[in-house]
């Protein structure tokens, strides 16, 4: 089953929490994981951010229960019911949904500026909800709207660029990743005479140790490169005696050439396809720059643990 909403974990929190008793954040994560019966693979999915799925969606459904005033925090990551929670609990843990919450004054205005925020959101089933959606996963969805935009942009101006300046650029971002340095990798890309099939070629550390060998084709977004591409590929590198190949390109590569290239032994060629071309270009600040960047806090309980 897919992981559950915030929102459709929260009866299973006040449903713990029903035995009156302080129980922590993981104690409580841990028993709605049971509840819902979800498995290791779905323990370990993570939003976009890096942040644990589950872990994040226990923790705002017991911040929004907080924010009603059905449970309370007496100390640090720790949680119990209050009388408002009791009786939630009483009359069935099932009965606390979103719309449950919204009769409490001290819940209305939190809720109402989440409404706010989605205000014009297209009502499209994949946009964020703050019904379906907590705030985190809210602004990961958005950040990946964005990246996804940028990705085309990026494409669209790898488009116009010569098929040189393409394999040099190539060469930067692998050098940007962390492979050699400018110094070493100064002449990374061949001469188009006599290059054997061989785009580039660039050491696989700062000491020059190792070589990868680089094919970087810019092709059409719809070109597919196929088995006999890297077959030729594989041929140049053996030519060279390399056993360490990159192979990318703008466009696809189809499962034949992906499937051949993962059974070889003796020579190492990993793909790239458009896709992962922009995404690395994201991730590692090639050719981007930042437009704004936001901090998210949290409050420091060691802070007012200690004398001020």
């Amino acid at each position: 089953m897919a992981i559950p909403k915030y929102n459709e974990m929260m009866p299973a929190v006040i449903e713990f929490l029903g035995d009156g008793e302080m129980h922590t954040a993981l104690e409580t994560a841990q028993f709605v994981a049971k509840t819902f019966g979800l498995t290791e693979a779905e323990l370990q999915e993570r939003l976009p951010s890096g942040v644990p799925c589950v872990s994040n969606r226990v923790g705002w459904a017991l911040a929004y229960l907080k924010k009603a005033g059905l449970i309370e925090r007496p100390k640090r990551a720790c949680y119990r019911l209050t009388r408002t929670g009791q009786e939630a609990y009483r009359k069935g843990s099932a009965c606390v949904t979103l719309e449950y919450l919204r009769q409490f004054p001290s819940f209305t205005p939190y809720v109402s500026h989440q409404d706010r925020s989605n205000a014009g959101t297209p009502s499209a089933p994949e946009a964020p909800s703050s019904q379906t959606q907590s705030p985190q996963e809210m602004m990961d969805a958005a950040l990946a709207e964005l990246n996804a935009s940028l990705a085309d942009d990026l494409m669209t101006e790898l488009m116009k660029i010569s098929d040189t300046d393409f394999e040099r650029l190539v060469a930067h971002l692998l050098i940007k990743m962390g492979y050699g340095s400018f110094r070493l990798n100064e002449d990374a890309v061949t001469k188009k005479s006599g290059d054997e099939g061989i785009d580039g070629i660039i050491t696989a550390d700062k000491f020059g140790f190792d070589a990868i060998y680089i094919q970087a084709k810019r092709w059409k977004l719809e070109s597919t490169v196929g088995r006999p591409d890297i077959q030729k590929f594989l041929g140049a590198l053996v030519g060279q005696g390399a056993t360490k190949g990159l192979f990318i390109t703008t466009g696809r590569f189809s499962e034949g050439a992906i499937r051949y290239a993962e059974k070889q032994l003796h020579a190492k060629i990993v793909l790239v396809d458009g896709v992962q071309l922009t995404k690395l270009m994201i991730e590692y600040d090639f050719g981007v720059s930042s437009a704004a960047t936001y901090t998210i806090k949290r409050v420091d309980y060691d802070f007012f643990q200690e004398e001020i």
